[in-house]
C-alpha cells in the first residue's frame, strides 16, 4: 500500500489559519484537500443555518409558495406524493407536516407494494375523484409527463419538487423546483429531494412571517471614488438579490433624471445606512433640490444586532464574519445586504424549533441518498445531526431508543448503517407508509408500535438480502465475461424488488464495476443500477431509453421499469452499450491519501476537536486519515467470533495510550508486526460506542515496522 501525503507550503497553511481563524492542523487539512477558497471553507468552519442559500434563489419557488398559500386560503384538498426510500419518506413527512400545522386539508401518498416509482395515473385519478385540486411531488415527478398531463386534464394543479436529472422534455406542471434544471441559476445542484422539500417549507415560513414576501425593496449606498461618487443599488425580493445597478457620477455634471437611477428605483421602498450622510452626498452629487424618499434602517438593525450600532459600513466590513469567506473584496453595499438579511431573519425569528425539527428530516434524507456532503448540504446535515442528538423529534426519538442510539454521539455512520436502513426497510418491504406515519404520529403508543414494526421489517430485509446474495453474487460473476469485464448483471423472479438497490451496491463493492440488478414481476421488470470508477450511468440508460416504461435517477445511481416482453431486446442493447463503457484506470498498488501526520503530542482525545470540525463525513468528504510514526505496540490480541481474523492493539503515544483495531490483519502478526514493535501507521480516529460507552480508538488502514533511527 502506497502512502501519499501531499506537501503543502507552510505559508499557505499559516495564511489560511490567520484569515479564517482556525488552528494550523485544520488549515493544513483544508489545504491538503484542496479546500482553499473562502466560499468553500465556510461550509467546513460554520454550523449556522444563516449560511444556507436563500430558497427563493431556486427557480419556481415563489410560484410554488403562492399556489400553496392560495390552496390554504380556499381550503383546497392537497396531496403530497413522495418516493418509498428514506429521501422520499422524509420529504413527504416534512412537507405534509408543515402544511398540517397550517391547518390545511392535506394527505400524503407513497408508492406501495409493487407500485412503480413516481407519481402514478391511479394516484392522480383517485385524488381528482375525491375533489383534490393540488398535488405536490417530493423527491419525484420530474419524469412524470403523462401523469402531469392527466392531472391537468382533471383540473388538478401539480407542483414538482425534485432533485433527479431532468430529461429533455419536462412535465407540464404549474411550476417545477429542481436545482438540476438546465436553466437553473441556483449555485448548488446537489441538494437531496428532502433538501428541496426543506427549501420549500422554509420559503413558505418566510412568506407567512414576513411583510417583505412578494415585494421588492432597494438598498442604496454611495461612496467616494477620486473626484466622483459611486452610487450602488441592490434590488431584493424575498431577501434574494434579483438586480443591481452601479452609477459613477461626477458632482454637478449630470442631472439625476439623465441617469438610470429613477427608473430603477421607481415604485420601490428604499433603505439606506446612515440616512443623513446619504442625503448629504446625494445633494452634493445632484443638487440640494433632489429628494429621494429613503428610510434609514441602521438604527433598527442596531437594536436587533447590537454590535453594529453606531458603526459605518466600512467598519462593519472589517468586522464581518461572512465577509472573510468572500472570494472578492466586499463593497459596503455587500455588507449592507448581509446585514439586512440577518436583521430580517432575526427580527422575524426564521430559525425556530420547527425549522430545527425539519432539518433533522432533511439531514437523514441527504445522508441516506448519498448526496455530496459539500456546500450547504454540510450545514443541513450538521445542524440536523446536532438537533437529533439534542432533542430528537417524535418518531425519530422512538427509533433511536430501539436502535440503542439514544443519548449517544450520532454521526453519519450511525445514520447510514442503522437509522437510515431502519426507515428504508419499510419501503423495501412494500410499506413505506409505516415509516412516514411514524414520523408524523402524535400518539406515543402508536409511535412505539410503528417503530417496532420498522425494526422487524429491517430484520426481515436483512434476511432477504442474505438469501438473495447467494443467487445474485455467482450470477453476477458469470456475467462479467458477457460484458467484457465492464459490467455485472443479476436478474430473476427470486430477487425481491425492494432489495435490488442494496444488491447492486454490494456487487459494486465486490466486483468494482457498474452493477445492474433486475427483479422480475409478472409483467413488469424493475431494475437498479449503481456505478463504479466514475462511470456516468446516463450514457448507458440513454441507449436503452426507448425500451423503458420509465427511468431516471442520478449520474451514479439510477433505476428503470421495463415490460417483460422487452427483456430480450434489452439484453441485446445492454451488451452493445457495455462495449462503450469507459472505466477509470486503477493503479497496480492501492494508494491511501493522508490528511496530516500527527506528532505524539497531538495523539490525545483533544484530536476530536479537529475531527468533529470536519463532520459530517460521507460522499465527497471522506473521514480524516492520519499518519503517525514510531508508536510502540504494548499489547496485542486476536478478535473474531468463529475465527481470529482481526487484531486489537494498544499503541503507546507517550502521554496517551490508544486502543486500536486492525481489520483482516491476523495473518500479518509475527510476519509484519508483533507486540513490542515500534510501528508507523495510517489510521482513522473514531469513537467506540460499545456497551453505551464513548471510548476513543484508532481504526488502522495500514501499518509497518518503523525504520531504525
Amino acid at each position: 500500500m502506497k502512502w501519499d501525503k501531499k506537501d503543502i507550503p507552510q505559508e499557505l497553511i499559516k495564511e489560511l489559519a490567520a484569515k479564517y481563524d482556525c488552528d494550523l492542523l485544520s488549515a493544513s487539512i483544508l489545504a491538503r484537500r484542496g479546500i482553499i477558497q473562502g466560499e468553500h471553507i465556510q461550509y467546513y468552519l460554520e454550523a449556522d443555518p444563516r449560511y444556507l442559500r436563500n430558497p427563493f434563489e431556486l427557480s419556481g419557488m415563489e410560484d410554488a409558495v403562492d399556489r400553496i398559500l392560495a390552496a390554504k386560503e380556499e381550503g383546497e384538498k392537497v396531496l403530497i406524493f413522495g418516493d418509498r426510500d428514506v429521501d422520499g419518506i422524509t420529504s413527504a413527512a416534512l412537507v405534509s407536516g408543515a402544511l398540517t400545522r397550517l391547518g390545511m386539508d392535506v394527505g400524503w401518498r407513497l408508492p406501495m407494494g409493487d407500485e412503480p416509482y413516481g407519481l402514478s395515473l391511479k394516484a392522480v385519478e383517485e385524488f381528482a375523484a375525491n375533489a383534490g385540486t393540488l398535488i405536490i411531488t417530493v423527491d419525484c415527478g420530474i419524469s412524470n409527463l403523462a401523469e402531469v398531463r392527466r392531472a391537468n386534464e382533471l383540473g388538478v394543479d401539480v407542483i414538482i419538487t425534485d432533485h433527479h436529472n431532468p430529461q429533455d422534455e419536462l412535465p407540464p406542471a404549474l411550476t417545477i423546483v429542481n436545482p438540476k434544471q438546465a436553466d437553473s441559476t441556483y449555485r448548488f445542484r446537489d441538494l437531496a429531494g428532502c433538501g428541496v422539500a426543506y427549501k420549500l417549507v422554509s420559503a413558505l415560513r418566510f412568506a407567512l412571517k414576513s411583510e417583505l414576501y412578494g415585494h421588492s425593496v432597494c438598498l442604496l449606498n454611495t461612496r467616494p471614488a477620486n473626484d466622483a461618487y459611486i452610487i450602488e443599488i441592490a434590488k431584493m425580493r424575498n431577501l434574494a438579490v434579483i438586480d443591481s445597478l452601479t452609477e459613477t457620477v461626477v458632482p454637478g455634471m449630470v442631472r439625476i433624471a439623465e441617469t438610470r437611477i429613477p427608473a430603477f428605483l421607481e415604485g420601490q421602498q428604499i433603505f439606506v445606512w446612515d440616512g443623513p450622510l446619504q442625503k448629504l452626498v446625494l445633494g452634493k452629487i445632484f443638487g440640494k433640490d433632489v429628494e429621494v424618499q429613503m428610510l434609514d434602517i441602521a438604527l433598527e438593525i442596531g437594536k436587533e444586532i447590537p454590535q453594529t450600532a453606531g458603526k459605518s459600513l466600512l467598519r462593519l466590513r472589517e468586522l464581518s464574519r461572512i465577509a472573510r469567506y468572500s472570494g472578492k473584496e466586499l463593497s459596503e453595499l455587500d455588507v449592507f445586504i448581509n446585514l439586512f438579511t440577518s436583521f430580517v431573519q432575526r427580527r422575524e425569528h426564521h430559525f425556530t424549533d420547527e425549522d430545527t425539527a425539519d432539518l433533522q428530516l432533511a439531514s437523514l434524507g441527504t445522508i441516506a441518498d448519498i448526496m455530496p456532503l459539500q456546500d450547504e448540504n454540510r450545514i443541513i446535515v450538521r445542524c440536523g445531526l446536532a438537533a437529533l442528538q439534542g432533542t430528537p423529534r417524535p418518531g425519530l426519538q422512538d427509533l433511536l431508543f430501539k436502535l440503542g442510539l439514544a443519548g449517544r454521539h450520532i454521526g453519519t455512520v450511525d445514520i447510514s448503517w442503522q437509522l437510515g436502513p431502519a426507515i428504508n426497510a419499510a419501503g423495501r418491504m412494500g410499506s413505506p407508509d409505516k415509516a412516514a406515519a411514524l414520523l408524523l404520529e402524535q400518539d406515543p403508543v402508536q409511535r412505539d408500535r410503528l417503530a417496532t414494526e420498522l425494526i422487524s421489517m429491517n430484520e426481515e430485509r436483512k434476511k432477504l438480502g442474505n438469501d438473495s446474495w447467494t443467487v445474485v453474487e455467482p450470477q453476477a460473476a458469470e456475467s462479467l465475461k458477457t460484458y467484457d469485464g465492464k459490467l455485472v448483471l443479476a436478474y430473476g423472479e427470486n430477487i425481491y424488488r425492494g432489495i435490488t438497490g442494496i444488491m447492486a451496491n454490494r456487487l459494486v463493492s465486490r466486483f468494482k464495476v457498474p452493477a445492474l440488478v433486475v427483479s422480475f414481476g409478472d409483467a413488469i421488470l424493475t431494475g437498479s443500477l449503481r456505478s463504479a470508477q466514475g462511470y456516468d450511468l446516463r450514457s448507458l440508460l440513454e441507449q436503452c431509453a426507448d425500451l423503458f416504461i420509465d427511468w431516471g435517477g442520478h449520474n451514479y445511481a439510477a433505476g428503470f421499469s421495463l415490460e417483460r416482453t422487452k427483456w430480450e431486446p434489452f439484453l441485446t442493447r445492454l451488451q452493445n452499450a457495455a462495449r462503450t463503457i469507459e472505466l477509470g484506470i486503477g493503479e497496480d498498488e492501492e494508494t491511501v491519501v493522508i490528511d496530516a501526520e500527527l506528532p505524539h503530542a497531538y495523539l490525545t482525545p483533544d484530536i476530536f476537536k479537529v475531527i468533529d470540525r470536519f463532520e459530517p463525513y460521507g460522499e465527497g468528504n471522506e473521514p480524516l486519515l492520519f499518519m503517525a510514526r514510531r508508536l510502540k505496540i504494548t499489547d496485542l490480541n486476536f478478535m473474531g467470533k468463529t475465527e481470529a481474523k482481526h487484531v486489537k492493539l494498544t499503541l503507546d503515544a507517550g502521554k496517551y495510550k490508544w486502543p486500536a483495531v486492525y481489520w483482516q490483519a491476523a495473518d500479518k502478526v509475527k510476519r509484519e508486526f508483533d507486540k513490542g514493535d515500534m510501528v508507523d501507521l495510517v489510521f482513522k480516529v473514531t469513537r467506540n460506542n460499545w456497551l453505551n460507552g464513548d471510548t476513543p480508538q484508532l481504526i488502522i488502514t495500514d501499518l509497518q515496522r518503523s525504520k531504525p533511527q
